[in-house]
């Protein structure tokens, strides 16, 4: 089968739907390549790198789309698009079919089978490969911190100079999903002060750990929508939200916007109250601009400066990037491709029993099928009845106890025999050492496992409350008797003593100086 590139037509799309790397990957699975001319050239792929990789250079759309079996897109296709499509051809690529109810019927009656890129199931952990909504929103989360950078006055990094200092700038992203944690991720790692909200709770620690501060509304509600997506929240908790962005606006200096929920109008997040409140010269970057935008006075494609803040509202975020967002959707769909030609022979299978392809389809052969039912989850092990040792009923001339009781029974039997035994003969000196001893053990095992792992991992804690007792027992046989009558040790075993405390200290200074290590990895 032949796959077709064509080149994307949508204004201001600079992307292409597969890049000379991927021509080749795709070869080797047993497919031809056909690439229109110029398709790649904004994107700096241009036709020579395409024919180098083994890939047909077409010229002319229509040529390429009545050539190809198969149709790589990345932008929703036109209306003259679907016209030029063969009949009973194979489209892949971002379709939105809750949002183009048209654009499906065009494309059912071409017979066609259509794979949309954005019904990919989420939620599978096998579908995370094929992922282009996560891979093209990674992309536009950091250029949305570039394009901050780019119309904000100032430094992101605090700096002390001899010309002054320069305080770092406070940076707040509202929506913690892939784009969010892009940015927080990007802005962190230029020097900001950033803080970060979601409705999903879940995200706090990944925030924290990409060195942002999670800022949590004072409103207990769970906003996990299933599939990876947040749910619309009600009232009282968007009042409470509200109230949160409010203050937020006033302190920081640059607000960036990523919440979306699929198949809905971008929520309204920054009044025009708030905007007003921000300090001359800071920014808003609205992501969600294109599907109305979370900023009340937001212009879609436009920069705009209201109220001395300067509001970005592009919707090509992911172009601005094209050469890295058309390598990364690429791959995407070399992933889905190894999934549909498991044979590697250049003919797909769109196997409507496996859930991710099954997601992924909205037409096939002709006929809607989207919406896809809900992909069949593993089920979740069913924890174990708690069970009680209950005695078994008496039959005949008595009952017996369960096994475990019993061996239980007979541990403890010999064990008190023994101790009757030592108690019995052994020296006096003896049962007092032997006391100490088992006190001892006791102890030391309080002591040991009660260590919380502060500053270091779990075995690192183990080992040096294990140090420190040895420690400790060295220091009792170094240290001169107090108390008349006792003797002073032996020279050997002052001597391991030392040594004791010698191999200690290397193993417990050793796991601070590892854990300073560790830390600084993470330190600016």
């Amino acid at each position: 089968m032949r796959i077709g590139i064509p080149a994307e037509t949508s204004a201001g799309e600079k992307r292409v739907a597969t890049v000379p790397d991927v021509v080749e990957k795709l070869i080797k699975l047993g497919f031809a390549v056909s690439v229109q001319s110029g398709a790649g050239d904004v994107a700096n792929f241009s036709d020579d790198t395409y024919r180098a990789a083994g890939a047909t250079v077409v010229e002319g759309a229509a040529k390429l789309w009545a050539e190809s079996d198969i149709v790589f897109k990345v932008s929703v296709p036109t209306q003259e698009e679907v016209g030029l499509m063969r009949e009973g051809g194979h489209l892949v690529g971002f379709i939105w079919p809750a949002q183009n109810p048209e654009l499906m019927q065009q494309l059912a009656a071409k017979k066609a089978t259509v794979l949309a890129i954005d019904c990919l199931p989420r939620i599978l952990s096998r579908a995370q490969k094929m992922d282009a909504l996560s891979s093209q929103a990674g992309v536009a989360g950091y250029r949305a911190v570039i394009e901050a950078a780019n119309v904000f006055g100032r430094f992101f990094n605090g700096q002390i100079t001899a010309a002054g200092k320069v305080p770092p700038a406070k940076v707040f992203i509202a929506g913690a999903g892939v784009a969010g944690l892009a940015a927080i991720g990007t802005a962190a790692g230029l020097g900001a002060i950033v803080r970060a909200n979601d409705t999903r709770a879940e995200v706090a620690d990944q925030v924290k750990s990409l060195g942002g501060e999670f800022v949590k509304v004072e409103y207990e509600e769970e906003g996990g929508g299933g599939g990876g997506y947040a749910k619309v929240m009600s009232e009282g908790f968007q009042q409470a939200q509200r109230e949160m962005y409010a203050k937020q606006a006033k302190e920081v200096d640059i607000i960036i916007t990523t919440a979306l929920i699929p198949g809905k109008p971008a929520p309204r997040l920054i009044t025009a109250e708030m905007v007003m409140s921000m300090k001359p010269g800071s920014v808003i970057v609205d992501m969600a601009a294109e599907r109305g935008g979370n900023c009340e006075l937001t212009e879609p494609g436009q920069a705009v400066v209201k109220h001395g803040v300067t509001i970005v509202g592009y919707t090509d975020l992911n172009s601005r990037l094209a050469k890295q967002s058309s390598a990364l959707y690429a791959t995407n769909l070399f992933r889905l491709t190894e999934e549909l030609c498991k044979t590697k022979d250049g003919i797909i299978n769109v196997n409507m029993e496996d859930d991710a392809i099954r997601g992924l389809t909205v037409i096939k052969d002709g006929v809607v099928t989207w919406p896809a039912p809900a992909p069949k989850l593993p089920a979740v092990p069913a924890k174990p009845a708690a069970t009680k040792a209950i005695a078994a009923p008496a039959h005949g001339h008595g009952g017996s106890a369960p096994a475990s009781a019993g061996k239980t029974a007979a541990i403890f039997g010999v064990a008190a025999l023994l101790f009757l035994l030592v108690g019995a003969y052994a020296p006096a000196e003896f049962l007092g050492h032997f006391t100490v001893f088992v006190l001892a053990c006791f102890v030391g095992y309080m002591v040991v496992w009660n260590v919380t792992p502060a500053l270091h991992t779990p075995l690192m804690s183990v080992t040096n409350a294990i140090s420190s007792i040895i420690a400790i027992g060295a220091l009792v046989q170094i240290a001169p008797p107090m108390a008349p009558g006792l003797s002073r040790p032996d020279e050997w075993i002052r001597g391991l003593a030392v040594a004791g405390i010698a191999l200690t200290a290397v193993n417990m200074f050793g796991g601070f100086a590892v854990t300073r290590r560790m830390l600084s990895m993470f330190r600016k």
